[in-house]
This record gives C-alpha cells, sequence and structure tokens, in this order.
C-alpha cells in the first residue's frame, strides 16, 4: 500500500506506521503496537495520543490498560474537512497578507522585441480600467513593431473592455484615426516633433516604458504613487493636445 497519501494528509511517519499496525492487529496494546511498528516506546505514545485527538484511533480501558483501536478508515473525510475548516479561518488573513504584498512596489526589465510583447501583455492583464498612453510615432509604428502588432494589440484590449486614452502624434495620424474608430478609443495629437521612439503607458498602479532602439527593451514599474505621477504628466499632454 501506498502510505504517503497518508504522509500528503498531514500524518508523520510514526502515526502511520501507528495507524497501520492497529488496522492489521485490530484490537491492541501499546506493546503488541510497540512491537509491530518497530518504534521506539516514546514515539509509539507520542503517535497514540496525536491519533486519538485527530479521532483516527480511539481506545477502552481493559484493568489498568488501554487497548487501542483503529476507527473506521472513512473517519479520515471528517479529519480532511477539519483541517479544511481550519484552513478557511486563516483564508482571510493570508489574502490580506497577499494584498500587501502585491502593493509593494516593483520594477522589472523586458529585453527585446520579445519582451516588449511580454511588457504589453503584463500592462493589459493588470487589472486597470484605463489604458493611458504617450509617446511613439510612426518609426515606432509602421517600422519597429509593424501596424499588425499595435492593431492586434488594441483588439486584445478591446476584447478585455479596457478604454484608452492616448496621445499620439501627427505623423501616425491615419493609423490614429483607424484606432479612434473602435469601440473604448480616444485619440488625440500633438504636433510632429513630438515623435519619438519611446512610449509611456499607464493602466492601473502600473506604469510601462517601452524604448523602441535598435535593442529595444521595456521597463515596468508597479507603484501607485509614481503611477499617479505619470498619469498628471498625460493628463497635462491630453488637455493641449487636439483631435
Amino acid at each position: 500500500m501506498d502510505s504517503s497519501v497518508l504522509e500528503d494528509l498531514g500524518l508523520t511517519n510514526a502515526e502511520i506506521k501507528v495507524y497501520i499496525a492497529l488496522l492489521e492487529t485490530g484490537e491492541s496494546s501499546a506493546g503488541k503496537i510497540l512491537e509491530k511498528s518497530g518504534l521506539q516506546n516514546s514515539v509509539v505514545h507520542r503517535a497514540l495520543h496525536s491519533l486519538i485527538e485527530k479521532g483516527l484511533i480511539s481506545f477502552i480501558l481493559s484493568g489498568k490498560r488501554r487497548i487501542y483501536q483503529a476507527t473506521n478508515p472513512e473517519n479520515f473525510y471528517q479529519f480532511i474537512d477539519d483541517k479544511r475548516k481550519r484552513f478557511e479561518q486563516i483564508l482571510p488573513e493570508l489574502r490580506k497578507k497577499q494584498e500587501i504584498s502585491k502593493k509593494k512596489a516593483a520594477a522589472k526589465i523586458f529585453q527585446g522585441k520579445r519582451g516588449i510583447q511580454e511588457l504589453y501583455h503584463t500592462l493589459l492583464n493588470s487589472g486597470g480600467k484605463e489604458y493611458n498612453t504617450y509617446g511613439g510615432g510612426a518609426r515606432v509604428t509602421h517600422n519597429i513593431m509593424g501596424e499588425h502588432w499595435w492593431k492586434n494589440l488594441h483588439q486584445k484590449r478591446i476584447e478585455k473592455k479596457i478604454s484608452c486614452r492616448q496621445v499620439f502624434d501627427e505623423t501616425i495620424r491615419t493609423f490614429g484615426e483607424e484606432i479612434n474608430k473602435k469601440p473604448l478609443s480616444k485619440i488625440k495629437y500633438l504636433s510632429k516633433e513630438f515623435e519619438q521612439l519611446q512610449e509611456t503607458i499607464i493602466i492601473g498602479d502600473h506604469v510601462g516604458i517601452a524604448i523602441f532602439s535598435e535593442n529595444s527593451y521595456g521597463v515596468l514599474i508597479v507603484d501607485e504613487l509614481v503611477a499617479d505621477g505619470y498619469r498628471k504628466q498625460f493628463e497635462m499632454l491630453w488637455k493641449n493636445a487636439k483631435k
């Protein structure tokens, strides 16, 4: 029999040996269990005590001696259910600790075009409700990533029901107008002088900076205060940009 399943349920090696010995012998004194299990006396008595607490064995008194017996193996269902209930009691606290860790500031570097793709994928899956960007231009849209890639990115954004406001420059107005016709999309423009090889993306508490140079790379910052700062810059640009 594969007793490792019992170990996975939380029983120690000694508890498993004692429990199986009792299943095989039926009613038994501690002495017989000691002999059959091959464990030390103190280890056997500790295992007996813990198995009684778990409801997996019982005993009766015969004179001054205890006679032990394994309970019905189906009692493991109750044992598992008790563990589940105890876990559910601490689950809210575990979730709180996880949320605290999520709010800690973090930064990550993404290398190459594949890294850039991962950066945008991470941003779209960050849980933010509005996608704000500024920067980029004709060289990024037409040459480096290609229009098809950007259109596919926006399609994924729309499927996730994430609205966007984006500040482009006049070098990609034709492309911008095509995006502007799509749902959940608003595009405004600054002059051609605003064209650049990087794009800044703000969504929720995430900030992505994608640099489309010869060796493209991206930076992801997860920090609510930093995101608020970049969002202020975006709002200033959005206010001055034209439709």
